[in-house]
């Protein structure tokens, strides 16, 4: 497979107006995107769809100018959360999306994230073969000709079809009434649409940070920040709060009694059920090595499994297709229900856990006791550079001497994030206090190994 340098876990991702996030970069990758995805004897549609950043405006121009520069159409939504554009491209049948989002990052970053036209992320060997075009001399003499160029078009009901959609993912046969939920936008790409569907079912809606200015998106807000969300359920005496992120892909929820429920114990939550009612493909889970052993351990007493995989939801979602499984997620609140969704959706997976709430008639601080916790900690820590572990002898040395101690009593896991220039310490075990020294240890050893 041909080298991804441009593409990490979840998209292109950096600094805006700065390298690779640049608009000339991001022209010729919406010339390479289209160049890759057309199909002969077939008009190349590709949709475009973006969060409240203010560079989106820009890097909406460049992909499109691109794209259609290479002979193909552009469709835009303006601002619609990740699903939403998924669920888009893959109605319209058209030959790929386009989502200009940093998700959870400040405004100041962006990225960009692709799908194919079923809907779901474009595997990585697609993405290297993309960033090989975009390094090509070859890729400037394919250009359409003037009379073949593309043309660009606005969906104006791009907003109402996602609305609808998530809508009928929630059983017919309840409703929300009588329900009070707070609905954290982070001022981000739900910001309409998640109040909407909350309110459209039925429950009261208080929502807060859906005002977004193009420099608020997640600032002091959404499921990064789900502070403000815990107090306002507990001001208002709400059932639930349901914080999204930035491009609303993910979600934290808290429970009646503002405390925080994360991806983790929804899984947890509605795996059991699903095991139960005889809905869980093969009795299977799927998460990442960063879910505590919590998650592993109810699921297995229900009489499940679970499977791991490398962090990143796109991993999840590749093991869930490869193995026919159908339900998967991060502990961050990426939460992926195949029988519903191609991807994370932080609204659907709300519907989910709303419905369960509905349907039992108990509330959401009882349900979430489904799987009880081990102490963890995790550990974020700027790198000046991203040196192999295995070249780190002090630090490798540092964490088996870590996980000698916890035994079989928990574990430690040290990676680099994919999106940022960051390493991550994540450590369980039965003593809080003792496994937090233990990862600032192994973080100070790491920035002071990784210093340029």
């Amino acid at each position: 497979m041909a080298e991804r340098r441009l593409f990490g876990t979840d998209g292109v991702r950096g600094v805006a107006n700065l390298e690779p996030m640049t608009g000339d970069t991001v022209m010729k990758l919406g010339m390479a995107v289209a160049a890759r995805l057309r199909q002969a004897g077939r008009h190349t549609r590709i949709v475009i769809g973006k969060d409240t950043r203010l560079s989106g405006y820009m890097f909406e121009t460049a992909l499109a100018s691109g794209i259609v520069s290479m002979g193909a159409d552009v469709w835009l939504t303006g601002p619609l959360p990740t699903p939403g554009i998924a669920f888009i491209t893959a109605s319209m049948r058209c030959d790929a999306g386009v989502v200009i989002s940093a998700s959870h990052n400040p405004y100041e970053d962006n990225g960009i994230k692709l799908f194919a036209r079923d809907g779901y992320k474009l595997p990585d060997e697609v993405e290297a073969e993309i960033e090989t075009l975009m390094r090509s001399p070859t890729l400037e003499s394919q250009r359409a000709l003037s009379g073949d160029i593309g043309y660009s078009r606005k969906i104006e009901d791009s907003r109402g079809r996602y609305v609808v959609y998530c809508k009928a993912t929630f059983p017919a046969d309840l409703t929300l009434d009588g329900l009070t939920v707070v609905v954290d936008g982070a001022h981000g790409a739900g910001y309409r649409v998640g109040p909407s569907v909350f309110e459209e079912l039925g429950a009261k809606v208080i929502a807060i940070h859906c005002h977004p200015d193009g420099k608020n998106i997640n600032d002091k807000a959404g499921a990064l920040s789900p502070d403000a969300m815990c107090a306002e359920v507990r001001k208002h005496g709400a059932q639930v709060g349901v914080a999204l992120d930035g491009d609303a892909d993910r979600l934290v929820l808290c429970d009646e009694k503002g405390e925080v429920v994360d991806g983790d114990a929804v899984m947890a939550l509605c795996a059991t059920r699903m095991l139960d009612e005889g809905r869980l493909s093969k009795r299977t889970l799927v998460s990442t090595v960063m879910s505590n052993i919590g998650l592993e351990r109810a699921i297995r007493h229900a009489g499940g499994t679970l499977v791991r995989t490398q962090v990143g939801d796109r991993y999840v979602v590749e093991e869930m297709r490869k193995h026919g499984y159908n339900l998967g997620g991060e502990q961050s609140g990426h939460l992926v229900f195949l029988d519903h969704a191609t991807t994370g959706d932080g609204i659907v997976a709300a519907l989910r856990v709303l419905a369960i709430m509905v349907r039992e008639g108990r509330p959401l601080s009882e349900l979430a006791r489904v799987m009880t916790r081990t102490p963890q900690v995790l550990v974020n820590v700027k790198v000046d550079r991203k040196r192999p572990l295995d070249e780190l002898a002090d630090v490798l040395g540092m964490i088996k001497a870590v996980e000698s101690e916890l035994g079989d009593d928990g574990r430690v896991l040290v990676r680099y994030s994919g999106t940022e220039a960051k390493a991550r310490v994540m450590i369980e075990g039965p003593d809080q206090a003792r496994i937090q020294e233990q990862a600032d240890t192994i973080a100070a050893a790491l920035v002071t190994a990784c210093r340029t």
